[in-house]
Formats: C-alpha cells, structure tokens, sequence
C-alpha cells in the first residue's frame, strides 16, 4: 500500500540518488511515458506548445545519462556535483485506489564543476504512478524561481 511516507521517501531517495550521481538507478525510477520538465515561464502549462528550458522523454533522459557517465565526454572533466536540499514534500493527491499520486517540494539546488558553483531555487512537483508495489516518476516538473534569468548549462537534474 503506497502511503503518504512512502512518497516522500521516493522523493528523498530520488534526490540522494542524483547527489550521488547512481544515474541508471535514476532512471529506472521513471515510467516509460516519463517526462522530465522545467517550464521557461510562470505557471506555464503547456510544454509543447510553449518554449521549456527542458522537456525530455526517457530517451532524451538516457541520452544525457549516457553522457555523463561517458569517458570521452571531455566537458564533464571534472565532473558536476551536485546537491538538493529539500523541504517536507507536500503531498497534494494520494489516490490509492487509482494508483496516482502528486507531491509538491521545494527545494535549493546546487551544482558545481571546478570553481563554477551556480545556486538555483524553485519547486519540483511529481506525478506518480503506482506501477506493481513501486513508485515511477509519470512527470518531473522543476520550476525555478528565476525561470526568466539567463542561464549556463546546467548539465545535472533538479
């Protein structure tokens, strides 16, 4: 039975999982219709239509994962680091007779690579399904709170 608890330790245990870059582990927390996205306006509610700064499938995801952990991939020496520190999730909807759930968390995230440190703050919001006895990630939205600002790379996952 998935419960309130069982959400928020999916989404700590997401986030410890990027901080210690266990990529494929990450990946194999998604569903296979999994999106991964970060709207490049406020409240913006079409990804398709409206330009994102991000909007990947699994496929896209796999392609940057297969990056990162690449040998050759020279921009990646040194490698990013990254941490989350998350507050509480909130959990918006637990419908375990459907198998949906959404959480809402807010969160600061830092990235770094060399001297380069870049600090970003937002939300990321998650809609999840019940597949099995397991969580998988059906949509990952990370809303920044400086969403308009000019950015770098950022080469790691919210």
């Amino acid at each position: 039975m998935i419960t309130e608890k069982t959400i928020t330790d999916f989404i700590y245990r997401e986030a410890e999982l990027l901080d210690t870059m266990q990529w494929q582990v990450w990946l194999d927390l998604f569903h296979p219709e999994g999106r991964y996205w970060m709207p490049l306006e406020w409240q913006q509610q079409d990804p398709v239509l409206q330009p994102s700064l991000m909007y990947e499938d699994l496929l896209l995801l796999k392609v940057r994962v297969e990056r990162l952990a690449g040998e050759r991939t020279f921009s990646q020496k040194p490698k990013s680091r990254c941490h989350h520190l998350l507050q509480a999730p909130q959990i918006v909807a637990c419908d375990t007779a459907a198998g949906v759930f959404r959480a809402r968390t807010s969160y600061i995230y830092t990235e770094t690579r060399g001297d380069m440190l870049e600090r970003y703050s937002g939300w990321a919001s998650h809609d999840l399904v019940q597949v099995g006895d397991a969580l998988k990630i059906k949509l990952k939205r990370v809303d920044l709170v400086n969403f308009d600002a000019p950015f770098g790379n950022i080469q790691l996952f919210m």
